[in-house]
């Protein structure tokens, strides 16, 4: 039930969190808060784990049972560095248990963690999250603590402290012959039913006798025949500490349930046992027992929650009530005039009602603010001078920092001012103080906290008559003899009898947790300022823009966010050591006419919070007047607004063409409509504005004259707006849509539709007038009559959108309109027979494999609620299919199979599937829910590489000869010979995601293949997952499960054999290391090393621990990381540090970033520069693999263009803002360099794909090639088909194989790669 509590192995206890059943325990980001007012710490819950944390706060707050575990030194209990030892004899749960006590009484955060100490119990994760019954443990952890104690000056301290008897007796009514028997106990259980208290349960288990008589005789041996008698029970030995288990959960045998007693149970704050003992003749005194800690249950039988009821027996915590501590903003205001007028008086108080009477000189100032509503500089700088100089001034009083950004008080200065005197005003000041915990303790007023996991409360006496009874009432009692008296030394200290090398080991982390506050704190309170200098800027149409470029004219600034704007001013003078005359600081913001200024930053002496500066704001450094000479526009109500104004062109003799230009232009938000004449240079006109809600749309409204006069603002307009000016005297206006010319404003579009019927017509399509609110069965229904068929098709027929292949989508529902079936006008649609899906039916498509050609998709109609198995029997059905050795999948954005239908009775819809999804029919079962079909290879590195026998492929992978899969490079690519893996298929393993990686190791061994292996156990085998057919992320931990991994269903598994076990902790990285050979271009056999990264990923720190494996000095030896895929060696430099160009501070280097990303499996040279000093790292076979590559990539390069199709197409140079020469989209015209028709192309079929809102067009444009099409037919396609596709009616395209992206990279530079992550 508590995992191995009792199985304390000495020999072999590991520290390592990623045991068996453990889950990864991520570091927080913030270091723990500091205690609450009361100066006491709570415990985390680590999930349920409350009923642990009130029985050891209960044992915390036991001061005898506490200095006990604390007087058992190293050399009785070991010490937990040794542990892992194989001879050492380290008693883990005291010292843990010594640990926790330590940092409870003295490490300053909120709450501690026990997840050490239930570590060394071996509770495994689920044991964490599982509640128990708190009496149970209690006896379980007494039991565990005596058998680790056994040899130890502390070997009876339960016995000493909890341990009593009974005696039980029966006495002879005849001879009176006393038969007793004696019991032990820890803790004595009493009954909670039909008992109205703790003194009831006790007399009668303890005082009222059970007589044996009538039919119930008892056989008395002295008389030797069955006699009356009498039984009872005493007490005779009482323990220090008493502990009493009620008995609140019992069973009803009528309901035949549990349920718990709620019922009224009192207990006393003070008992004597005198009347339930077996010995009274002693002072009433020695039994006398004071309630010390209550344990409470709130709940049901079935779980619930416990806290705890402490008395605070040393007065360690602070036991003051929120109620009782003074409101600074009540005493603040009861101050006379004449006290505000005396600035010591005032910043005193402010002073002492911090909590550590330490502030920041900033934050003084704000607070004296906020408290009598006027600012230090204007209620005192005139006659005191400024804040700071005034507190150097006073320095008797107060105490500054030696930077001088604190200030408190000094200990010894007198609390009361001269007005203070005058007045004896020191009921005031004795409001705003808080005494430390402990100096006015009366012995009549005990101090009790709720200690609720990490809260922790004080409460009154009094509150505890509320356990009584209900949901949430006593559980357990602990009672502590009143004859123990506390040494007056341990009063409020809670060093009291701790050892040295706790308190060491708990000021070293108080230190610590410190420095990561101020950490944090720094880190929470900065933020990012840009700052754009006026100098480098000039007012050109309507806004800011930089003379030269945008870096140069913004610099990045880290403030602090607490200081001043008057401190933002200051460090911006002393970073501008160039600026002359005053400095403005504006909040600006970037509008796409450019940067516009805002609001001007007043008042010095606020913080930058108080202002509302927030991260990231542009703040623009000016004069305040002018930038180049030229008068600045500030202030929202002129914001410049981009509009997109259409006028007609002007011929050479001044008469107006019929031909619209589209220019943009900017106006002042406050400016009146009528300017746009006057930018235009048009005399008078009609304007009308485009007030179209959605993108796409256009509703043309005419501006009467009489509102020419109203703002831009006031007219609604905003940025990209649309503005038409025409003639007066003409009706109509010219607009540019879609490529061709309309006369009219609103000018009705059209849709065509084919006939797909298979009936003759005499029309094979038709063109249908509509707009975007025509609904689709009009536009049906008039089709049909011109295309002249039977009116029986108006009951079944449907229409179907068309892409630029020809390929019929999903049919449109007839109550849909052209807008919500997001159909574009001048698009193809197909009049077929069959009715459209109802709203509670799906349109799917399905195919027969993985590898889909175009149009072998088959469609079928069901309902919404089917099952995926019923499914997947009519797709088989009409696929002419037989068997159940079938499943079903989605195809994922690369066209290929993606995630399985797991649930086959999950309906349709509840795996959210919508009509036009396309499903594949994949032959094979899916292994059981929770399950994985892992597919194992065998890995062997190079250097110790076996021969195989040759064996059959068996997942449809190409072997070389012997057995053996190399991994090459891209297809007709010379091969990698330094980065040559051999991997051998062995066989699949279907296993559960619960089982752990040693479990999967030992089922692969089992394997047929695997018996000519000669491994001993699984931990002899290192695993790593196979990706792009080479070991890939290395899986460390033996005993974690494999769900945690997070493989997936498409994981495959490889096996390196190993000389010795190894344990891989989260910091160790695997490095294949190769030593360079004195004098030859080549390498050692590799040899694997550990890196323990726990002190950074530094090169320094691989460079020494590189030198400590190898026994060379660390500066005579140089490393680099290979780089299969280029046959290069990037070479580690010796430096720790590198500069950053934009803030110029020194930034610590990081080898798991950029250029070296190293991980796990990477080949590390080494050179000995002791018999070898030159740069080169390459061997020979480098030499040849660069050679073969560039040659490779010659021959690529002069093959055709795959997108020129594409590019040249007429749809493209359509949406195109200008035609584009067609020599440069081919870099085989000799006219164009080799990169510019790449690139030009690139850029192209870029701003294409974004303007169709074909998000992953240009990544498929790049990715996909089809068997026996070329590329360029294939983009050309792709490009076509991300117009026509309706968004949300039809989601599949032809589906094609998908390549990785490596394919195409030796005919691309390496910028040409940003356009393939436009998603």
């Amino acid at each position: 039930m508590f995992g191995d509590l009792f199985e304390e192995d000495y020999s072999s206890v590991s520290n390592d969190h990623y045991g068996k059943g453990k889950k990864l325990k991520t570091k927080a980001l913030e270091p723990p808060a500091p205690r609450e007012f009361t100066n006491l710490s709570g415990i985390r819950n680590q999930g349920g784990t409350c009923y642990l944390n009130s029985l050891l706060q209960t044992l915390h707050f036991t001061p005898e049972f506490r200095e006990a575990l604390f007087s058992l030194g190293p050399e009785e209990l070991g010490s937990l560095e040794d542990k892992d030892k194989p001879d050492a004899k380290v008693r883990i749960i005291p010292l843990q248990l010594q640990r926790l006590f330590a940092q409870l009484l003295l490490l300053d955060q909120e709450a501690a963690s026990t997840t050490d100490l239930t570590d060394s119990f071996g509770w495994t994760s689920d044991e964490e999250m599982r509640q128990h019954d708190v009496q149970e443990l209690n006896r379980i952890l007494f039991s565990a603590l005596e058998t680790s104690l056994v040899g130890t000056s502390g070997h009876d301290l339960i016995n000493r402290l909890y341990h009593g008897t009974i005696v039980n007796q029966i006495v002879c009514k005849e001879c009176k012959n006393v038969s007793e028997k004696q019991e032990d106990f820890l803790d004595l259980t009493v009954a909670v039913r039909n008992v109205s208290g703790l003194e009831d349960a006790l007399w009668n288990m303890y005082v009222e006798e059970e007589v044996f008589d009538y039919d119930n005789l008892y056989h008395c041996g002295t008389c030797d025949r069955l006699v009356k008698a009498a039984k009872s029970a005493k007490l005779r030995k009482l323990p220090p500490f008493l502990t009493f288990s009620l008995l609140r959960f019992n069973f009803d045998f009528v309901k035949c349930e549990r349920y718990k007693e709620t019922s009224c149970y009192t207990f006393p704050l003070r008992i004597n046992l005198k009347p339930f003992c077996e010995q009274s003749e002693l002072d009433d005194l020695e039994y006398m027992y004071d309630l010390f800690s209550v344990i409470i249950h709130k709940g049901g039988c079935y779980g619930g929650h416990y806290h705890v009821y402490i008395k605070d027996v040393d007065h360690l915590g602070n036991w003051q009530f929120q109620e009782d501590k003074s409101n600074p903003d009540v005493n603040l205001e009861d101050l006379q005039n004449e006290e505000i007028d005396d600035p010591l008086m005032i910043l005193k108080a402010v002073l002492l009602q911090e909590e550590s009477n330490l502030i920041p000189v900033d934050q003084l100032g704000q607070k004296l603010l906020k408290k009598i509503g006027i600012s230090w500089n204007k209620k005192y700088r005139k006659q005191y001078g400024p804040l700071r100089k005034f507190l150097q001034l006073h320095s008797q009083i107060f105490l500054l920092s030696s930077d001088e950004s604190t200030v408190s008080l000094l200990k010894d200065c007198s609390l009361q001012t001269e007005s203070d005197i005058r007045r004896n005003d020191q009921q005031l000041l004795k409001t705003l103080t808080s005494e430390p915990p402990g100096l006015n303790d009366r012995p009549s007023c005990p101090h009790w906290f709720d200690v609720n996991d990490s809260q922790v409360q004080p409460i009154k006496e009094e509150d505890i008559e509320q356990q009584f009874q209900g949901k949430e009432s006593a559980y357990m009692l602990f009672y502590r003899k009143s004859q123990l008296q506390r040494p007056p030394e341990a009063r409020a200290n809670p060093r009291y009898r701790v050892p040295c090398h706790l308190l060491n080991e708990m000021d070293a982390a108080n230190i610590e947790l410190q420095i990561k506050r101020a950490e944090c704190d720094s880190t929470n309170n900065n933020f990012e300022l840009h700052l754009h200098l006026g100098p480098y800027y000039h007012f050109f149409n309507g806004a800011l823009h930089p003379v030269v470029s945008q870096t140069e004219s913004m610099w990045d600034l880290t403030f602090d966010k607490r200081k001043t704007l008057g401190d933002l001013r200051q460090s911006i003078f002393q970073l501008l050591e160039f600026w002359e005359g005053d400095m403005v600081l504006s909040v600006a913001k970037f509008v796409p006419a450019g940067l516009h200024v805002y609001q001007t930053l007043d008042g010095d002496h606020l913080t930058l919070c108080e202002i509302e500066i927030a991260d990231g704001e542009d703040i623009f450094v000016w004069n305040g007047v002018e930038v180049g000479g030229i008068q600045i526009p500030a202030g929202s109500d002129c914001e410049p607004l981009l509009l997109n104004v259409l006028h007609p062109a002007t011929s050479s003799e001044e008469e107006q063409c019929q031909q619209l230009i589209d220019s943009p232009y900017v106006f002042p938000s406050n400016a009146e409509i009528g300017s746009v004449f006057t930018a235009c240079a048009i005399p008078d006109g009609v304007i009308l504005v485009n007030s179209a809600e959605s993108v796409g749309e256009e509703s043309w409204t005419t501006i009467p004259k009489e509102d020419l006069k109203k703002t831009f603002r006031e007219q609604g307009l905003r940025n990209g707006s649309s503005i038409l000016i025409q003639d007066s005297n003409d009706g109509n206006s010219l607009l540019t849509k879609r490529g061709k010319w309309i006369t009219t404003v609103n000018e009705v579009d059209w849709l065509q539709v084919k006939n797909l019927c298979q009936l003759d017509s005499e029309e094979e399509q038709v063109k249908i007038s509509a707009t975007l609110n025509t609904v689709v069965f009009d536009i049906r229904i008039k089709a049909i009559k011109e295309l002249k068929l039977m009116k029986e098709l108006a009951e079944d027929s449907c229409l179907r959108p068309i892409d630029r292949d020809g390929k019929l989508l999903c049919p449109v529902p007839d109550n849909y309109t052209l807008k919500e079936a997001e159909l574009k006008m001048g698009s193809s649609l197909g009049l077929c027979p069959g009715k459209a899906p109802t709203s509670s039916q799906l349109f799917l498509f399905f195919a027969v494999g993985s590898d889909v050609q175009p149009g072998t998709e088959m469609e079928i109609i069901v309902e919404e609620t089917i099952s995926v198995r019923d499914c997947l029997k009519v797709m088989l059905e009409k696929s002419g299919l037989s068997g159940d050795a079938w499943h079903l999948r989605k195809m994922d954005w690369c066209y290929e199979a993606g995630e399985a239908l797991w649930e086959e009775d999950a309906a349709l819809r509840e795996l959210v599937l919508s009509s036009g999804d396309t499903l594949l029919l994949i032959e094979g079962k899916l292994p059981p829910l929770g399950f994985l079909k892992v597919p194992i290879w065998w890995y062997q590195p190079r250097g110790t590489l076996h021969h195989w026998k040759s064996h059959q492929d068996q997942t449809n992978c190409t072997f070389s000869q012997g057995g053996v899969w190399r991994a090459n490079s891209i297809q007709d690519a010379p091969s990698d010979a330094h980065a040559e893996v051999s991997l051998r298929y062995l066989g699949d393993v279907e296993i559960s995601e619960d089982a752990t990686l040693g479990e999967l190791k030992s089922q692969a061994m089992t394997l047929p293949s695997f018996s000519e292996f000669s491994i001993p156990s699984p931990a002899f085998l290192r695993a790593w997952t196979v990706e792009s057919r080479r070991p890939g992320r290395l899986l460390r931990v033996h005993y974690q499960r494999l769900r945690e991994y997070k493989l997936g269903q498409r994981t495959e598994i490889c096996l390196e054999p190993l000389q010795k076990e190894e344990n891989l902790g989260p910091q160790h990285v695997l490095l294949r290391t190769q030593m360079r050979l004195p004098g030859k271009r080549a390498y050692a056999l590799p040899v694997d090393l550990v890196w323990d990264t726990a002190r950074g990923w530094t090169a320094g720190s691989l460079r020494h621990r590189v030198a400590d494996f190898y026994s060379l000095p660390v500066e005579k030896i140089e490393i680099a990381k290979y780089l299969p895929e280029k046959f290069e060696w990037l070479p580690v430099p010796s430096w720790n540090q590198q500069i950053t160009k934009r803030k110029k501070k020194k930034k610590q280097d990081n080898l798991q970033g950029a250029p070296y990303h190293l991980k796990d499996g990477d080949t590390i040279g080494i050179k000995n520069l002791l018999v070898e000093d030159d740069d080169d790292f390459s061997t020979v076979r480098d030499d040849i693999g660069r050679e073969k590559q560039k040659a490779f990539a010659l021959g690529r390069k002069k093959r055709k263009p795959f997108v020129c199709g594409a590019a040249t197409s007429p749809l493209v140079q359509r949406c195109l803002p200008a035609p584009v020469d067609q020599k440069l989209l081919s870099p085989s015209t000799s006219g164009a360099s080799d990169s510019t028709g790449p690139t030009l192309l690139l850029q192209v079929l870029a701003r294409f794909l974004v303007s169709a809102r074909c998000g992953h067009g240009l990544r498929a444009l790049l990715c996909h090639e089809q068997r026996g099409r070329s590329i360029a037919g294939q983009a050309s396609a792709l490009v076509t088909r991300s117009v026509a596709r309706p968004p949300r009616l039809a989601r599949t395209w032809p589906h094609h194989r998908c390549q990785p992206a490596d394919t195409l990279a030796p005919t691309l530079e390496p910028r040409h790669h940003l356009y393939t992550k436009i998603d």
